[in-house]
């Protein structure tokens, strides 16, 4: 049943483009259909999430670690009565703009940005589905609708000024009312991607051996799982043991979530969507005692698997193939594709325009075309001869 507080695809506040809608699916069913079709969502397939594409097969990339954070969100939207169309279409975009290399390929735009108005992976998810994606023939990108767009743009919280560049410049025309939280759909996809990312490090850490399951045993939370698993089969094979934790891990945090947000909508009592957007606060986050013990775990992957030896031999590889890409681009656009030569004539003599076309280029490669692409254009050391697991990202 549909909750007064939800969001209701037959208000919805409508597209930029005007258009007809579809007999057989609401608005944000074309949304989510949209972004799946987008040549960005497949893009994901190979990008990092923690471990560069080419380290191996079950290692989560950007693309699996969305479907992961898709499923939860509706299962919690559900559970709320949300739409979970709406919830599922601000999950599935959440990522669109990581550039290859997770959050090391980031800081590495952002620094080579920050003369031109920085780079920011929430803002350039929003520049990819309203700009960039050109498939369409009566506007440019996916002219997908106020509700997912909003969604994108404040999945986190507001938006406070100076608001990044990217995302000012997809927002003209539209006010997204980023100073409001976002609907209470769009904060439960971001406490999905909190609970995917913390459930998947973990186990992608353990198949890396970058700690061990008695190392997981000793953490808040954890260690409660570890004991109702060891209290249910004594003698269990490891494997099948650590899977059997995690699992419950994982159900920890979903019931902890929604327990929360129930008890925070009873006491607030909204009755439309705006309530949940001018409640001053998140409707949709995680007990203060559990996020307390969430950081105690989060301390523990920055330590033992963000900041392991290795992987910051691997930032510094993959750091300088973004370094040297970006600057090559700028002194040789004539090397770009030929649809981007025609963006680079139009903004003739503007460099700061240029670097935001070379930005969006560069954030746009998947991590082995970026690798390709530098050792055709540059040369060097090839990224995947450096030995061992390297996990490259900070969290979600």
């Amino acid at each position: 049943m549909r909750a007064v507080y939800s969001c209701d695809p037959n208000a919805t506040r409508g597209r930029i483009v005007a258009e007809e809608e579809s007999a057989h699916r609401s608005p944000f069913q074309r949304d989510r259909d949209r972004i799946i079709h987008s040549s960005a969502f497949r893009r994901l397939k190979h990008k990092t999430q923690v471990f560069v594409e080419h380290e191996g097969d079950y290692f989560r990339t950007r693309l699996t670690h969305s479907l992961e954070v898709a499923q939860v969100a509706r299962t919690m939207a559900r559970s709320l009565g949300l739409d979970e169309d709406l919830t599922e279409t601000v999950a599935l975009a959440h990522d669109l703009g990581h550039p290859p290399f997770g959050h090391t390929g980031e800081d590495a735009l952002q620094a080579l940005m920050a003369p031109y108005g920085g780079y920011d992976h929430n803002a350039q998810a929003l520049r990819i589905v309203t700009h960039l994606e050109r498939h369409y023939a009566e506007f440019d990108g996916l002219n997908l609708t106020w509700e997912t767009l909003e969604g994108i743009a404040k999945h986190n919280g507001p938006v406070a000024e100076p608001l990044p560049w990217a995302l000012k410049a997809s927002c003209a025309g539209i006010d997204l009312e980023l100073s409001t939280h976002a609907s209470a759909e769009a904060q439960v996809a971001a406490l999905a991607d909190d609970i995917a990312y913390n459930h998947h490090d973990l186990h992608d850490g353990l198949r890396a051996e970058l700690f061990s399951t008695d190392e997981l045993a000793e953490l808040p939370i954890l260690r409660d799982c570890f004991a109702a698993v060891d209290g249910l089969y004594p003698g269990l094979n490891y494997y099948r043991r650590r899977h059997e934790a995690l699992r419950r891990f994982f159900g920890v945090l979903v019931e902890d979530v929604l327990h929360n947000a129930r008890a925070v909508l009873a006491e607030i009592e909204p009755q439309s969507p705006m309530d949940i957007r001018l409640a001053g606060r998140p409707i949709i986050r995680f007990s203060s005692g559990l996020f307390q013990d969430l950081q105690v775990i989060r301390k523990f992957l920055f330590t033992r698997m963000y900041r392991a030896p290795s992987v910051v031999v691997m930032r510094k590889e993959v750091t300088r193939v973004i370094e040297e890409l970006f600057p090559f681009f700028l002194e040789h656009p004539e090397e770009l594709p030929k649809q981007w030569r025609k963006d680079v004539e139009d903004v003739a003599g503007d460099g700061t325009a240029l670097a935001r076309i070379v930005s969006d280029y560069i954030s746009g490669m998947t991590d082995r075309f970026a690798l390709q692409i530098h050792h055709r254009l540059i040369g060097g050391t090839d990224v995947g001869t450096v030995n061992g697991p390297n996990s490259l990202n900070f969290g979600a």
